[in-house]
């Protein structure tokens, strides 16, 4: 019995030194890193609260894609999945986008931006209920090639906005 209690404190206290050495500080700086030099500044620009990627990245994909309906977002996970978009001037396509944000500094690697488009079959009228659903009950809808440069070109837009974002909130 003796040996299983000191066996729990060992545990018990290899967790509690381990968990001490976590980067994720919520009261501030290290005294080691105050005495180092890193500043207060430099400390809360390196962490940032609330959602687990830029924040950045996650409110410039909001804002350039404000236009398209918003299925789900995960703020920790990065993925932000947008539904089907149908433009007016060409009602035969329809859209959806997913956006991964992969990183917690503003990079042009730590976005992924994923787009599908799909064309409506000629003669094919769809049901009405299917414009924002997943599943196609009447077939009309079919897959088709989206150009490279399109998910490049929406990527390059929400980095500028991103990096805009930045700058504002700099001054």
């Amino acid at each position: 019995m003796v040996l299983v209690r000191g066996a729990t404190v060992a545990l018990i206290t290899s967790c509690v030194l381990l968990g001490s050495c976590s980067a994720n500080r919520p009261f501030g700086p290290t005294v080691g890193e105050v005495f180092s030099g890193m500043g207060s500044a430099q400390a809360a620009a390196n962490a940032q609260t609330g959602i687990g990627v830029n924040a950045f990245l996650w409110r410039a994909t909001l804002d350039t894609l404000s236009f398209m309906p918003l299925a789900n977002a995960d703020p920790w996970g990065g993925v932000i999945n947008y539904g089907w978009y149908i433009d007016p001037q060409t009602p035969n396509e329809r859209f959806k986008a997913t956006v991964f944000i992969l990183d917690r500094r503003l990079r042009a690697d730590a976005l992924n931006v994923s787009i599908t488009k799909q064309v409506l079959r000629p003669g094919c009228t769809p049901n009405p209920a299917d414009a924002d659903a997943e599943v196609d009950t009447a077939g009309c809808w079919t897959g088709a090639r989206v150009a490279a440069q399109t998910e490049t070109d929406l990527e390059n837009a929400i980095l500028t906005k991103a990096r805009q974002l930045n700058l504002s909130n700099a001054g």
